[in-house]
């Protein structure tokens, strides 16, 4: 994530994920063990950014309370300064950007694997049936005469 949020669209409605941003800033707070100014402040820092609702309200989903926590122990327990935990969380944000594009180009690996199976199957079984596969005999040094035969009449 680049500090921006997309808007939050539901992929169904009335559906509630990890993602959903349900929760406003005290709520927020009291669940995080944080004080609101201090969310407030992590928001224009970029290190956690809430959604926002069409008055600019702040909304936090699941997942943030749970980076909330991340950062406070970072901090706390760590020792790590902001700047330090701002970067740990857009490279760990990197990563896992990095593992869906693997798992990605290995799907498309896969099914082209799986095409080129299945074109080489089509080759295999337009091949004629009454043609013999010529072998190539090893090479040796015996010396072979051929003499035509004469007729003998």
């Amino acid at each position: 994530m680049d500090g921006r949020r997309r808007r939050f669209e539901p992929a169904q409605p009335f559906q509630l994920t990890d993602e959903s941003p349900v929760y406003v800033i005290s709520v927020a707070a009291q669940l995080s063990g944080l004080h609101p100014q201090t969310l407030r402040q992590y928001d224009r820092l970029g290190l956690v950014s809430p959604d926002r609702t069409a008055g600019r309200g702040r909304r936090y989903s699941a997942r943030d309370i749970e980076l909330l926590r991340q950062v406070q122990q970072l901090s706390q327990d760590e020792g790590i300064n902001l700047a330090g935990i701002k970067r740990i969380i857009e490279l760990e944000n990197q990563v896992s950007a990095l593992k869906a594009r693997v798992a990605e180009l290995q799907g498309a690996v896969e099914g082209a694997a799986s095409a080129m199976q299945q074109r080489e199957a089509a080759v295999h079984a337009s091949y004629r049936r009454d043609l013999v596969p010529y072998q190539d005999v090893q090479q040796t040094s015996a010396l072979v005469v051929w003499r035509p035969r004469r007729d003998q009449g």
